[in-house]
């Protein structure tokens, strides 16, 4: 059973899924996969992994040093899976290249398959692909938007000390 929520937090209008008390999908309402509410699903805003999640993204907005600690269960293929655990090793403030990524997974052929995974992470913000620049260090591809992009950079490097 899906469960879901939607809210204004300060990031947006989000959109959150979970199943299980897991979270599924956290999504900026708009941007790219997100999926459609299904009439299968049910809302239940107060439900406990919703509770956290909000709770977490507003002490997010204010101290982005402070990590997440909420149960995930992002659906994806094993590669994906993969992807997304290597994002999760990117300490807040810090960024790596697509190519830094692919190499840490051990496929350094893999830069383009690393990118398409990134673009597919259902937990914006909670698995943060937002650290993920190009090569070149421009910012490059973001289902948010390079706006939310920058702003989330941003955040984390006032949060660090270094703007």
């Amino acid at each position: 059973m899906i469960t879901y929520c939607t809210w204004t937090s300060p990031f947006g209008e989000m959109l959150a899924t979970a199943e299980k008390q897991q979270l599924t999908g956290c999504y900026k309402i708009g941007q790219k996969y997100q999926p459609e509410i299904s009439a299968q699903w049910n809302e239940a805003s107060d439900e406990a992994i919703f509770v956290q999640l909000k709770q977490q993204l507003e002490r997010f907005a204010v101290n982005a040093n402070i990590p997440f600690d909420l149960a995930l269960q992002p659906k994806g293929t094993a590669f994906q899976q993969s992807v997304w655990q290597a994002l999760l090793q990117i300490p807040a403030g810090q960024t790596r290249y697509y190519q830094q990524l692919a190499n840490s997974l051990g496929q350094p052929k893999s830069t383009r398959a690393v990118a398409a995974a990134i673009g597919k992470n259902p937990l914006i913000i909670i698995i943060p692909c937002h650290r993920v620049v190009g090569k070149n260090g421009n910012l490059t591809g973001f289902a948010g938007g390079l706006d939310m992009k920058r702003y989330l950079l941003d955040l984390e490097a006032a949060s660090n000390g270094k703007l």
